[in-house]
């Protein structure tokens, strides 16, 4: 049973009991160690108070923890949890680039884009089967160009035997055209199409290669050593010697074509059965890019072979509702382009083109994701472009520089958008006709103060510019892993705006083990217009538990507790030499709230020598 004491100057230690010879002196016992600053400070070397500033975020989205050790080291502050604003400029926070919706095809039946080209700086799409270009200056895609005897899996634009020609691929086939009026089925089986070595290569489902140097008239070449399905793409890049050769993707890795001797040859990226790796593998600055479901394997073969895995699933990965499939990469000046799916059925869309092929009536039903189109510029992801949820798949896309604009053309929910890329870094600040999404949010990751560390939240700093009564920045909160946000005032000034925690009227602070700040931008209807987030700083202040050690004067002058002189001062031997903690009260207190278990780190005092043990005894006791 713990002990009590209700006498006057007493103390029970270590179930025993002893005379004091003076006061107890309490003392706080944990603190952090003061902040030490020679010279020059900074805005972290108040001595009460942590300081975490962003306003580089080019290192891109995904990481969802960050811990103050890491704020105090300096580490990752340019990581985001997930943002859809754009984050390619340090010092910057904008609204995306403006994505553009073209109009509906007045295609017929229920279907997906298949495919999407470019010919003679026009861009046509597959709408099912039904073929049509678009207008860009009356946005409108006119009538119905040609019939695909199957949907379409993949188009081309090549010059064969001096001709351009637009090619589309299906199940059934090929079917191509040199004017965009005029098409030509071709029966031969071809799933997915290249161009190298002066040649049109094209492969089919089963994995079987063929080339024309004629346009339809194909030669068998190598077959792919898999069964039927596993074939995903087909593309060039160097070999381990430095050439370019032609490539097979598939769904379990890489093979290389051996051209003299008509076979595939398993390379280094190899991976277990993915049934949804190897759709869109392109080369972005002389890396090939693989992907596998939301990985992407970054491959470089020559001069000597390298691997790393550099997807968007890489740390903590994107929320859950946009975790998805890559359908598609493109290569882009400034970035390598992903495409990511999140609906039910993206898995299954090559699937569904091979088993029902000739189903104008076939749908891809969505599930609540939202699907997106991520840019990878080597150092960090970010988001470009979401979907709404509920939408049907995302499935192709073609960068292009039709219509005499760099942009990327994108198929979703049976539509083509489009969004202008730049072809250089454009500093927002220097440039007047970027063209801006209507909202974006930027969520920074948990900042955590540990287990054994209490954390108050003092105050957020926002520093905006470009900001209007309708071009916004409204900062958000969330605490202790909570999904629930509070909002603060939205800022609509430039400068730097101030916010103490809870309010202003009371600053007392909100205590916290976890936060994490957001910031929702949006605009008005100038789409010339974005807010502009500087840096973000929150100032908060840590403190450990309440800890403490007592400084306990004891007279070993006479018999006390039933013990004598000398029986006490075993006793207390036997109490600073232990090991486990012993308890320890100086008070009457039934809650056992003032019962604590210490350990002895000091002893001092005064002795008799000879049989005398009489004298006193200093102890000073401390929590653990």
């Amino acid at each position: 049973m713990p002990g009590r004491v209700i006498n006057e100057n007493e103390i029970f230690l270590d179930g025993a009991r002893f005379k004091l010879a003076s006061p107890i002196i309490p003392r706080l016992n944990n603190s952090y160690a003061e902040k030490i600053s020679v010279g020059e400070t900074t805005g972290d070397s108040q001595p009460r108070r942590s300081r975490v500033q962003w306003s580089d975020n080019r290192g891109g989205v995904g990481l969802d923890r960050i811990t103050d050790l890491e704020v105090a080291q300096g580490k990752n502050l340019d990581r985001s949890f997930y943002s859809s604003a754009y984050l390619s400029h340090n010092g910057h926070l904008t609204l995306p680039r403006l994505a553009t919706t073209t109009a509906a095809s007045g295609a017929s039946g229920v279907f997906e884009v298949g495919a999407i080209a470019e010919l003679d700086s026009t861009i046509y799409a597959a709408f099912g089967r039904d073929v049509r270009a678009y207008n860009l200056a009356t946005d409108s895609w006119g009538s119905s160009l040609d019939t695909l005897p199957a949907l379409a899996t993949d188009a081309i634009t090549v010059r064969l035997g001096g001709t351009v020609y637009m090619i589309f691929a299906h199940t059934g086939g090929t079917t191509d055209t040199t004017n965009g009026s005029s098409f030509n089925d071709r029966t031969d089986d071809v799933l997915y199409m290249a161009f190298w070595d002066d040649r049109l290569w094209g492969i089919d489902n089963t994995g079987q290669l063929r080339h024309c140097e004629t346009i339809g008239t194909w030669v068998d070449d190598a077959q792919l050593p898999l069964p039927n399905g596993f074939t995903s793409d087909l593309f060039v890049a160097r070999s381990a010697s430095g050439e370019h050769i032609l490539y097979a993707s598939t769904r379990e890795g890489l093979y290389a074509h051996d051209t003299a001797n008509r076979r595939f040859i398993k390379t280094d990226v190899t991976v277990p059965f993915h049934n949804d790796a190897g759709f869109g593998v392109t080369v972005w600055r002389g890396f090939t890019h693989y992907p596998a479901g939301l990985s992407i394997y970054q491959y470089l073969s020559a001069p000597q072979a390298a691997l790393r895995v550099m997807g968007p699933d890489r740390d903590d990965g994107f929320p859950s509702n946009r975790r998805g499939t890559i359908v598609r990469l493109e290569s882009s000046h400034n970035e390598l382009l992903a495409l990511v799916d999140s609906t039910s059925a993206a898995a299954s869309v090559l699937d569904t083109f091979v088993a029902d092929s000739l189903n104008d009536a076939q749908v891809i039903d969505p599930d609540a994701g939202v699907s997106l189109i991520a840019g990878w510029n080597g150092q960090g992801w970010q988001i470009h472009w979401e979907s709404d949820a509920n939408t049907e798949a995302i499935t192709y896309s073609l960068v292009s520089n039709a219509y005499s604009g760099y942009r990327l053309w994108w198929a979703h929910n049976r539509r083509i958008h489009y969004m202008d890329l730049p072809v250089d870094i454009l500093n927002p600040n220097e440039t007047s006709d970027i063209t801006y999404a209507d909202s974006a949010t930027h969520t920074f990751p948990w900042l955590m103060v540990g287990q054994e560390t209490n954390g108050l939240a003092l105050r957020l700093r926002v520093e905006v510019a470009k900001t209007s009564s309708t071009e916004t920045v409204t900062p958000y909160y969330y605490t202790n892993f909570g999904t629930t946000a509070t909002a603060l005032t939205a800022i609509s000034s430039d400068g730097i705006t101030t916010y103490d925690f809870p309010d202003s009227t009371t600053p007392t602070g909100t205590a916290f083990r976890s936060i994490r700040i957001e910031h929702a931008l949006a605009r008005g209807d100038n789409i010339l217009l974005s807010p502009d987030v500087i840096a973000t700083t929150f100032e908060w202040r840590k403190k450990l538990p309440a800890q403490y050690s007592w400084e306990v004067n004891l007279d070993l002058d006479e018999a006390y507790g039933g013990l004598s002189p000398a029986e006490q001062r075993a006793a207390l031997v036997a109490t600073v030499a232990s090991n486990p903690l012993v308890e320890w009260t100086y008070r009457a207190d039934d809650g056992e709230t003032r019962n604590y278990y210490v350990d002895v780190i000091g002893q001092g005092g005064l002795e008799y020598t000879g049989k005398n043990e009489k004298g006193k005894v200093t102890l000073l006791l401390a929590e653990s």
